[in-house]
């Protein structure tokens, strides 16, 4: 997984990109009619139900903008939430205000459905012992914060990317001319470029689970598209060797009879890429 500074430098790419993207060479609308030295207040207004995420990001980006913003936080992440509740309140220069709202409700829009989501599938596991997993469908540019809005609803992080975690599915062991050669080629490969990242390796079948544990050095086994009988089996074959994931089209109706196969883990892409935003807004007090 990638360190925390690597984290905070997407985050801050982000921000960065997003604003410039937004405002160019200026927010010409509130530059016309509201003058420089103004000031305002505002609050984050819930109109929804769900888990809301995106409180920190939002003070980071109100403190790009302009760090003479305050920020007066009432409910934080995490925090599950109602219509009519309020986030919270920034006050300040009533121009940055303006700049920095629309990014600050793109963003905690849809980290909050994400972070819903997320939090559904987590209680949907409770008791089972199995964790629930993102992956990388996630939207360009903005996986930081899908990332960050899952662990904020209660799941965990898969591989951030493709350079964090060594994954080897389907078309790399075909390419590779099967599944031990994929193996052996990649711990040379690690060996010789003097990194350690974990490697998971996909099966599509019981007889690739038997191969997959014949080379040792795999951190976790994706068991991909199987069935419930045969995900049991795979679970006993595979035991204590290495963790264990179950993936494909797992869905809301499905998650927790996969879980009572006994995996480690389960991924789900819907996690981040059938999400509906949260309804937010931001309003002038």
């Amino acid at each position: 997984m990638i360190s925390e500074e690597q984290f905070n430098k997407e985050v801050d790419l982000i921000i960065s990109n997003a604003i410039r993207e937004d405002v160019g060479d200026g927010d010409h609308s509130s530059l016309a009619c509201i003058p420089k030295t103004a000031t305002g207040k505002a609050k984050l207004l819930v109109k929804d139900e769900g888990i809301l995420a995106g409180v920190d990001f939002a003070k980071r980006v109100f403190a790009y903008v302009d760090p003479e913003m305050e920020i007066d936080v009432k409910i934080e992440d995490g925090s599950k939430v109602k219509y009519g509740d309020e986030a919270f309140y920034v006050s300040g220069s009533s121009q940055s205000i303006l700049k920095a709202e629309r990014l600050v409700l793109n963003a905690m829009q849809r980290m909050s459905a994400i972070a819903t989501k997320t939090n559904y599938f987590v209680e949907l596991l409770e008791g089972t012992g199995t964790r629930i997993l993102d992956t990388r469908k996630t939207t360009p540019g903005i996986r930081a914060l899908e990332k960050w809005a899952v662990k904020i609803g209660g799941g965990e992080n898969h591989r951030f990317a493709l350079y964090d975690m060594v994954m080897l599915k389907d078309n790399h062991i075909d390419f590779a001319g099967g599944i031990t050669q994929a193996i052996e080629m990649t711990k040379k490969y690690l060996d010789d470029q003097g990194l350690d990242l974990k490697i998971i390796v996909e099966a599509r079948d019981l007889n690739e689970i038997e191969e997959i544990l014949k080379t040792p050095g795999v951190y976790r086994i994706l068991i991909d598209n199987f069935n419930y009988e045969d995900t049991k089996k795979a679970v006993s074959l595979i035991g204590n060797t290495c963790l264990t994931e179950s993936s494909g089209g797992i869905n809301e109706k499905t998650v927790r009879k996969y879980a009572e196969c006994g995996v480690d883990y389960i991924s789900s892409g819907a996690l981040t890429h059938s999400v509906y935003n949260l309804d937010l807004s931001l309003k002038a007090m």
